[in-house]
């Protein structure tokens, strides 16, 4: 079995929900499609529409937005993608570029409850394969423990979704944050941390981020922000079941973690009890890794106990072969990442977990 827990699912019924900030996909002259938020623009695409680019230009046509977005409405085409993939189950998520907590609140509010309603709806058409991460206004964290508990109750999201800095300002260790952590720790449910292009909160200097920088470097840096901050800010101290799962390999901290763990008590300013390395219990990392030696280093650091399988389905960076091929490990390790693992966090029946569909062989 092998269930993703790294895959983000855009959907056209809560695109378009502000003139201003969207989000929305658009033409453009060159005949590509890309997504607007605000004045920001994305810049950087998923392989396959680039492919089909090419392939429009060289016919003398272009994209088409409402068939280019129509595809991702149907769930019917993510489940053919994942049983080509040999995935049983997916956790899904907005595109962290929409998270929106840059925003005023009389539209982040009601964003983040359309999100959940759609992917609610989009996950009900194979309940048994197709989950999600619960979208939150986290720049009011009162109001996003409100749409948390809401979201995990009443329509069956497996915990939050978050950025991994800068909600509206506020941070990880701030102690505004509290009624998300107490939220999640009522719910017993984890949250899901993916940084996001901080350059969609510069307003008109938004286009000016050269080489989608705050993307491919910063998300990494805000990812290790996160863990830095909420152990620092003594979040887990307060908090001592909160669940954290951080992507992309864990930013950067299982290759820093020795210096974090050690410069820590040399800090003047600490709120953390014990040493770092007593809270890794409290996160677990994904193998989105474009290496297998990086890979094997992050389970030989971590331990497959705090490992999960997330591979950036469909994404710019997504890794799209087996994740797991080629590591050195037992066969109870290899399917504790594969899926053990994503069962006991998410307190998921692995009996009630749907199988792959088998490709048809022609006679």
């Amino acid at each position: 079995m092998l269930i993703d827990l790294h895959a983000h699912a855009p959907h056209p019924d809560y695109y378009d929900q502000h003139p201003y900030w969207g989000p929305a996909f658009e033409s453009q002259p060159d005949g590509d499609i890309k997504l607007r938020v605000g004045d920001w623009i994305l810049t950087l695409g998923a392989p396959e529409r680039k492919t089909a680019l090419r392939k429009a230009k060289a016919e003398g046509n272009a994209l088409n937005v409402q068939d280019y977005m129509s595809r991702w409405r149907d769930p019917k085409t993510r489940l053919a993608g994942m049983d080509a993939a040999g995935q049983n189950a997916q956790v899904v998520s907005v595109p962290s570029h929409c998270y929106m907590y840059w925003t005023e609140l009389d539209y982040a509010i009601p964003f983040s409850r359309k999100v959940n309603d759609v992917l609610a709806e989009y996950c009900s058409a194979a309940s048994d394969r197709l989950m999600f991460w619960a979208q939150a206004p986290l720049q009011d964290p009162k109001e996003a423990a409100k749409e948390i508990r809401r979201a995990c109750t009443q329509l069956g999201a497996k915990g939050l979704g978050a950025g991994g800095s800068n909600f509206g300002g506020l941070e990880f260790d701030s102690p505004e944050m509290d009624p998300v952590w107490e939220a999640l720790c009522d719910l017993d449910l984890p949250m899901f941390v993916h940084g996001y292009n901080q350059s969609v909160t510069w307003g008109n200097k938004a286009n000016t981020d050269r080489y989608e920088t705050t993307a491919i470097v910063g998300m990494n840096y805000d990812e290790t922000k996160a863990f830095w901050y909420l152990v620092n800010g003594g979040v887990f101290d307060r908090f001592p079941k909160l669940k954290v799962y951080i992507t992309h390999g864990g930013g950067y901290v299982p290759y820093q973690l020795g210096r974090l763990a050690q410069t820590n008590p040399n800090l003047d300013t600490y709120h953390n009890k014990k040493p770092v390395l007593e809270y890794m219990r409290n996160f677990w990392f994904d193998v989105e890794l474009h290496e297998l030696p990086m890979r094997q280093a992050l389970i030989d650091v971590i331990g497959a106990d705090r490992i999960l399988y997330g591979s950036n389905f469909g994404g710019s960076d997504a890794v799209r072969h087996d994740l797991t091929e080629g590591l050195r490990l037992s066969e109870e390790d290899l399917q504790k990442i594969r899926w053990k693992n994503a069962c006991e966090l998410l307190h998921l029946d692995p009996a009630k977990v749907g199988a792959v569909a088998k490709a048809e062989v022609a006679a």
